[in-house]
């Protein structure tokens, strides 16, 4: 991905938030240990990455130090949505001893997370190429960095499902069973939220013929098998756009896809992520 066609970071003000956060738990009252510092000791600093990963969470990185060094110069070798190499210098800064020290370690804090949640994303994106299927993020991501995380999952080529529950309607089993049936489940949400997506998650045929009876704008096909996948892709005939979700990984995602479905969404893009292992080490000027 090249620079120019990144996706557009959350607004500073909730990036500043976040850092906000994560320096109350961090650093507290002060650095107790960057005290024994110098106040004017200036330093220089270079990231590693020690994997093959898809970096994402620049902008999170950046602030954590220019919250501590406004003049902290940062100067990156790669990109939000670029991939490193193993052993790949990512960028280098030079600013203030104490700033980058006490900084370290919630910057990397959120590098690692996102570019672990980026990475994720590229993998299933690669296992569904040339089916054109769109791979989805979904709600489970980390409290609190939702918009961060969600961020991340555009960088590794995926896309976005709803932010959270004021912007589509997704009718699940509850839902119904509330509402007194699928029909009126829908009518309830036509009338009282017309302007939003609205997606209906089935669980057999019958339920998806009825939710394309209703007229919705997406459904959810939920923990289908792969024959059943391609029986309702032949009934819907593109009617409608459908989603899979439920028990996808990376060894099956590829086969759903090639079943002719528009959407995959997967939980593990933001849910199971593993750090990516990034270093920064200093040295004083």
């Amino acid at each position: 991905m090249t620079p120019d066609a990144l996706p557009a970071p959350p607004d500073a003000t909730l990036i500043a938030a976040d850092i906000e956060r994560a320096f109350a738990e961090d650093l507290g009252a002060g650095d107790a240990t960057a005290d024994l510092l110098p106040a004017d000791a200036t330093a220089s600093a270079r990231l590693t990455c020690r994997e093959s990963a898809v970096i994402a969470g620049t902008p999170w990185f950046d602030a954590c130090f220019r919250r501590l060094d406004p003049a902290v110069g940062i100067h990156w070798q790669l990109h939000d949505g670029q991939r490193a190499a193993p052993g790949a210098v990512i960028c280098h800064l030079r600013g203030n001893a104490r700033a980058l020290v006490s900084a370290e370690r919630s910057a990397l804090n959120f590098l690692q997370l996102l570019s672990a949640t980026a990475t994720a994303t590229a993998y299933y994106v690669e296992a569904v190429a040339g089916t054109g299927v769109r791979v989805l993020d979904t709600r489970k991501t980390l409290p609190g960095l939702r918009l961060a995380q969600k961020y991340a999952v555009r960088c590794g080529g995926g896309h976005n499902h709803r932010i959270g529950l004021y912007d589509a309607i997704l009718i699940k089993e509850n839902h119904i069973i509330a509402a007194g049936g699928l029909g009126a489940a829908v009518a309830a949400a036509r009338r009282r939220h017309p302007g939003l997506l609205l997606e209906v998650e089935v669980e057999n045929l019958d339920e998806l013929a009825e939710a394309l009876a209703a007229g919705v704008d997406r459904i959810m096909l939920d923990n289908f098998t792969v024959p059943l996948m391609r029986e309702a892709v032949a009934l819907a005939g593109g009617r409608v756009p459908l989603e899979v979700s439920g028990n996808v990984d990376l060894a099956t995602i590829g086969e759903y896809a090639r079943t002719g479905v528009d959407f995959i969404s997967v939980g593990a893009l933001t849910k199971h992520v593993r750090a990516v292992d990034l270093s920064l080490r200093l040295q004083l000027d």
